[in-house]
């Protein structure tokens, strides 16, 4: 293997003293000591979430607080770190989804392993998990990161359904064994 010489331009005697980078590093220090700083007062003052914003997947509820996952588990094969578990279950006797095979009896997400794709809220059927606006999830343990069943109604409450698809299909069996 050749050894290649490389020529190199000799420094000056102002560089050789480190004197111009020293004077721009303090240029840039005064600058931004002097400059107007911005500060906010969170938790009470919240930046502004940009339209499209992608936050914590969660579960909502129909108009008539009635579950809209029907455990299909799409979600669950979906998901690329695979952060949601789902235990299929019996929808119980007079919930007012008869038409409905099962529901979810266990539904938990790792948000410490969610990566807030929205893949989940894309492939859901039933529009049952939407991403929210927050951001800010924390804990002091990792089994605190776990959202289960119930936290994840509890952050997504109820959402306007625009189709009340389960409504048309009551509506549909009660019109159909009438006759």
């Amino acid at each position: 293997m050749a050894v290649i010489p490389v020529e190199r331009k000799p420094l000056t005697l102002l560089e050789r003293t480190y004197l111009p980078g020293i004077a721009t590093g303090l240029k840039i220090t005064l600058k931004q000591l002097f400059a107007p700083k911005v500060t906010m007062e969170y938790p009470e003052v919240r930046p502004e979430i940009p339209q499209g914003y992608r936050g914590v997947p969660t579960l909502v509820k129909d108009p008539n607080g009635r579950e809209k996952c029907v455990s299909c588990q799409l979600c669950e094969f979906v998901c690329p770190p695979k952060a949601i578990r789902i235990t299929p279950g019996e929808v119980p006797e007079g919930a007012g989804r008869d038409h409905v095979e099962k529901a979810p009896q266990a539904f938990d997400i790792d948000m410490l392993r969610c990566i807030y794709c929205g893949l989940c809220q894309e492939v859901c059927p039933e529009e049952a998990i939407f991403l929210q606006n927050q951001f800010s999830m924390t804990g002091y343990t990792r089994e605190e990161m776990v959202n289960d069943k119930a936290r994840l109604y509890e952050i997504g409450g109820t959402l306007p359904d625009q189709h009340y698809k389960w409504d048309k299909k009551l509506a549909a069996e009660q019109h159909g064994n009438a006759h």
